[in-house]
């Protein structure tokens, strides 16, 4: 086996439980790691750029300050606000005239490079001075003190003239004791921290799987054939749509199990009356009236009858089939419609004059379409069969064309009884079958389910209106 496929099915046979502990101290180790690196390792460069910053905005400011204030005569306030900003920031400052000379400073530290060190200012301005830069930092060792200090220089004056110059110096406090501390105290902060998450992990990771947990149960016993399987998904939103797809997924199961039991029931007793009489009538020929043509002519003509329809049933199921499974394939051609609709109107000729059913026709002004003209034949067929099935005592039906901007309207409409709002969206279903069903006249039963097959095939609008008492609409749009 692939190691990638083996790895793979290990994953997916781990519990969801133990997945979701197993995210969470991750994720938990993961943010320690995070604090380790950040804290121990980089804790001293940090420290070093941020001191690094904030001495050069010091040194902005003062040069900011000295610019509008001493400038312009302001001294008192210029001298205020560097003395606040050497105590404030734990810096010594040291104003020098162009000459090198002291004029204003501030020692906080005690121990600082730019004061009372002669030779060190002046290496200091040489610096500056062969740097041709406004402002210069870096970084020297106190010699007394041993430690890193941060010294800026930056010239004074307005307009590139150079009036004196500014000297900050910021020691770097050795920052190995402090990384002494914070390790003791992330060691303790790390166990702590990871015994309480291990216990909320699996606190979380129980109420997480818990709801999946119930409705993998309830799922096992509808795929037991318990169809009336609670499904509970209390917990968190996820895990409620779930169980109510299921819900609603056994509902139909349930729904189409009834049906397909119906259908059965239905095609069985279909099936079994042409088949009875073909017995019935292939004995009478053989015992009665095999010497007499005229009634065996009517006994074969019985017969072939009802081969026929049996034939016809079994077409229509597979053209159902044909259609469901997406293996019938549309064949678009150009007609007129209104001549189509005479056309199959015709053919319910022999049926109109033999037993009596009137069909209306109402026309609009002829108009090309364009679809499968063979399955559009086969809807309005079987649209009309439906009608005449289901008409009134009074025998009408009611064909329309309705053009339209986006296409064709045909309605097809008869007396009948009608349908209940609550069973209209159950009557193009292949599992069902109407409680005002008559025997049909002709056809095979299945009329409707293929007309929303072949309907849904071409992408077609289609559905009916209906009024108990006063009959139904069935109608749809062959669009431009």
């Amino acid at each position: 086996m692939n190691p990638f496929n083996r790895i793979k099915k290990i994953n997916d046979s781990i519990p969801l439980r133990l997945k979701v502990w197993w995210y969470f101290i991750a994720f938990i180790l993961l943010i320690f790691v995070l604090m380790w690196i950040f804290q121990i390792f980089f804790l001293e460069t940090f420290y070093e750029k941020t001191k690094t910053k904030s001495i050069a905005e010091n040194a902005e400011y003062i040069v900011s300050a000295y610019e509008e204030e001493y400038t312009n005569g302001r001294k008192t306030e210029f001298i205020e606000k560097y003395s606040e900003t050497a105590v404030k920031n734990d810096v010594c400052v040291e104003i020098l005239d162009r000459y090198g000379r002291s004029i204003y400073s501030k020692d906080v530290l005690g121990d600082c490079l730019v004061h009372g060190r002669g030779n060190s200012t002046y290496l200091f301005l040489d610096k500056i001075r062969a740097s041709g830069k406004s402002q210069l930092l870096y970084k020297v060792q106190n010699p007394s003190s041993h430690n890193n200090m941060l010294i800026c220089i930056c010239t004074l004056g307005k307009n590139g003239r150079t009036d004196g110059y500014l000297l900050i110096n910021s020691e770097l406090a050795p920052v190995g004791s402090t990384v002494s501390i914070i390790k003791r105290q992330l060691v303790m902060i790390t166990v702590i921290l990871i015994l309480m998450g291990a216990v909320i992990s699996v606190f979380l990771a129980n109420k997480i799987s818990e709801p999946i947990d119930r409705i993998t149960k309830s799922a096992e016993n509808m795929a037991r054939g318990d169809l009336n399987t609670e499904f509970d998904g209390r917990g968190y939103l996820e895990a409620q749509q779930l169980a109510d797809t299921l819900m609603y997924a056994e509902k139909e199961i349930s729904r189409v199990d009834t049906m397909q039991r119906d259908l059965i029931a239905n095609v069985s007793h279909d099936l079994r009356t042409p088949l009875t009489m073909l017995k019935a009538y292939a004995e009478m020929i053989r015992d009665l009236s095999g010497d007499n043509p005229k009634k065996r002519n009517e006994h074969l003509e019985i017969i072939i009858n009802e081969t026929d329809r049996l034939s016809a049933m079994v077409n229509d199921i597979l053209d159902l089939s044909k259609l469901e499974s997406g293996r019938q394939k549309l064949n678009p051609s150009e007609f007129e419609i209104s001549s189509k609709l005479h056309e199959i109107i015709g053919r319910f000729d022999g049926i109109s004059e033999k037993m009596g059913y009137n069909i209306h026709f109402t026309p609009d002004i002829e108009k090309n379409v364009c679809c499968d003209v063979v399955k559009i034949e086969q809807v309005i067929y079987n649209l009309i069969n439906n009608a005449i099935n289901y008409t009134g005592d009074d025998k009408q039906v009611f064909v329309r064309q309705i053009n339209q901007e986006d296409g064709v309207l045909i309605e097809v409409e008869d007396t009948g009884d009608g349908i209940e709002e609550s069973k209209i969206k159950l009557i193009f279903d292949k599992y069902y079958r109407s409680e005002n069903h008559k025997r049909e006249v002709v056809g095979t039963g299945l009329g409707l389910s293929i007309v929303k097959a072949v309907l849904k095939l071409h992408g077609y609008d289609y559905g009916v209106r209906s009024t108990l008492g006063k009959g139904s609409v069935f109608w749809f749009r062959i669009s431009n």
